[in-house]
């Protein structure tokens, strides 16, 4: 794909502007793929390529293609807002990331969603016995597949709130990190104006933590006997959204591009 067909894509009326930036990338899940470029682009360039084979070499061409024209447009921006890109100072801007990925680290809201994800690798590892596993240890891919051939009477039911929990089990924290990170970098004569960045990723984060709360409320429905332990992660998933909530009082009434509408009687 050449730099002008990526410019009129982007400018196609049908794709919703920069819904991509605040969806949790689960696009088997997503209701407007149709209207995601992000989306239309990987069906474009990827799907007849293989693109799950990481070592077939015409994807990695197709991905080189795709950076080259990248960056001649990361050129043309910058020269239209006067950025000089060969005066960066590499050195201070990298202390500077450094800096800000040990301060989101260390906040109390990446520190709970962190433990969170080894809460669930330890269910996991605990639950094997529950579909059929004998390993110490279990991938949330071999758990999953354990559910479609293993499952009491072949409860396929049962594979969609795990789905849930394995897809937002890392996904939490990383869009509290890139909330909180956010938050240390944005500029604030700029925040009257504009929506913060901080404010949609951290509603991402909140709607995950509340379809994790669902699906281990429905896995416990399950399997009642293993209900003291989901019960903490239950417990552990509230205080992280309170938590979160205090942190970015806003974020619930972030508007997302496309999936969330703008209450006009507020």
């Amino acid at each position: 794909m050449d730099k002008e067909r990526l410019k009129k894509l982007a400018e196609d009326p049908r794709f919703i502007q920069s819904i991509y930036n605040y969806c949790d990338r689960w696009c088997e899940r997503c209701p407007f793929t149709a209207r995601c470029l992000n989306f239309a682009l990987g069906e474009e360039e990827f799907d007849q390529l293989e693109a799950q084979d990481l070592d077939n070499e015409a994807f990695w061409k197709k991905l080189s293609q795709t950076l080259q024209v990248t960056l001649e447009l990361l050129e043309e921006a910058a020269e239209e807002h006067g950025i000089d890109l060969d005066s960066l100072d590499n050195e201070e801007f990298e202390e500077e990331e450094r800096s800000n990925d040990e301060l989101a680290r260390d906040h109390e809201c990446c520190r709970t969603a962190k433990l969170y994800v080894e809460m669930v690798d330890d269910w996991l590892n605990s639950a094997r016995d529950l579909f059929g596993q004998e390993e110490e240890e279990v991938s949330h891919d071999e758990l999953h597949e354990a559910v479609h051939t293993n499952s009491p009477e072949k409860d396929i039911g049962l594979l969609e709130p795990v789905e849930v929990v394995g897809w937002y089990q890392h996904l939490i924290y990383v869009k509290l990190m890139r909330a909180i990170r956010g938050e240390l970098e944005e500029e604030p004569d700029i925040l009257d104006e504009y929506p913060k960045d901080s404010d949609g990723s951290a509603k991402v984060a909140l709607i995950g933590i509340d379809r994790s709360i669902a699906a281990w409320g429905e896995i416990r429905n399950r399997f009642p006997h293993r209900s003291n332990q989901i019960m903490d992660i239950l417990l552990h998933l509230e205080q992280l959204r309170r938590k979160v909530e205090k942190t970015f009082p806003n974020a619930r009434a972030f508007i997302r591009p496309g999936f969330d509408k703008i209450d006009l009687n507020s």
